[in-house]
């Protein structure tokens, strides 16, 4: 699964990701106060472990917090 909305974000490191825990490409991001954020980019899950539909679900969980996350900082 790839996250569309780090696109051109150059990876940084390929570790175990906290939410999913599977394996995830990582860039940093930095904030307002230069502080890095290191932030998932793809995430890589085995076929014998996850079905379409549960990698479905965690996508649109992510475009759901993305959606939320415009409406309260850009409101038409």
């Amino acid at each position: 699964m790839e996250d569309k909305t780090k696109r051109g974000l150059t990876v940084q490191e390929r570790s175990l990701d906290e939410n999913y825990h599977v394996e995830a490409e990582k860039g940093m991001i930095y904030d307002m106060d230069g502080i890095g954020h290191r932030v998932g980019i793809r995430w890589y899950f085995p076929k014998q472990d996850y079905d379409l539909k549960k990698i479905l679900e965690f996508a649109e969980a992510m475009e759901a917090k993305y959606k939320k996350l415009r409406e309260e900082t850009c409101p038409d």
